[in-house]
């Protein structure tokens, strides 16, 4: 007789997720909060790795890479706080989860992939992928409204900083924000190099930025 594992609750793993994580640490924007409760973060990384899709961790998603926390990936949202019918670039999008929260908030999403596997797995949920290296952004859908490194690095290289539109103040809302963010340090699900390379930038950028959970 065989006896198989019980299938996860995914439906309430992501309730839980919204109201235990995203909610206590300040992820309060409801289009982030909608959007996040409603992809199933699941299907975005490696099948091993299914039962430990919300927990408040980087995960593998296949390829040696990694998917930030969910704390991470809303706070960023919230301090971008991305507006329906923008254009955002994703880089280093991976299987395209962050990609595909955007899309659900109503924004027109372009990833940049520089592993052909995970394009692949990207194009596969649906999310518009092109393929090539990361340290520079898409130039050929630029300028973006809003610019997400989907993992860690130190500092903003120049030249993807160039790709998106100047910081500006949020309709209706008094506030301005950064149009590119990144979490920080670089460590365990960095997508970009963190160098001299990558320094230029820094001291000119204005860019939301949070450390990733241990």
């Amino acid at each position: 007789m065989t006896v198989h594992a019980p299938i996860p609750d995914y439906a309430a793993a992501r309730e839980s997720m919204v109201d235990t994580q995203l909610r206590p640490e300040g992820v309060n924007y409801p289009p982030v909060v909608e959007a996040m409760a409603a992809v199933p973060r699941e299907d975005f990384v490696a099948p091993e790795a299914k039962p430990l899709a919300y927990i408040d961790r980087t995960v593998p998603i296949g390829d040696g890479r990694l998917m930030n926390g969910p704390v991470v990936l809303g706070k960023l949202l919230t301090e971008m706080t991305p507006l329906a019918g923008e254009r955002a670039l994703v880089v280093g999008c991976g299987t395209g989860y962050s990609a595909a929260v955007l899309r659900v908030m109503g924004l027109k999403v372009i990833g940049l992939e520089s592993s052909s596997t995970l394009a692949a797995l990207a194009r596969g949920a649906g999310i518009h992928v092109a393929e090539g290296p990361l340290e520079e952004g898409w130039p050929k859908g630029a300028p973006y409204d809003l610019i997400l490194i989907d993992g860690a690095v130190e500092h903003i290289p120049e030249a993807m900083a160039a790709r998106a539109v100047p910081a500006r103040s949020i309709p209706g809302a008094g506030v301005s924000r950064a149009p590119v963010a990144a979490a920080r340090p670089a460590a365990a699900g960095a997508v970009l190099p963190a160098g001299p390379a990558c320094a230029a930038h820094a001291s000119r950028a204005r860019w939301p930025a949070v450390a990733l959970p241990r």
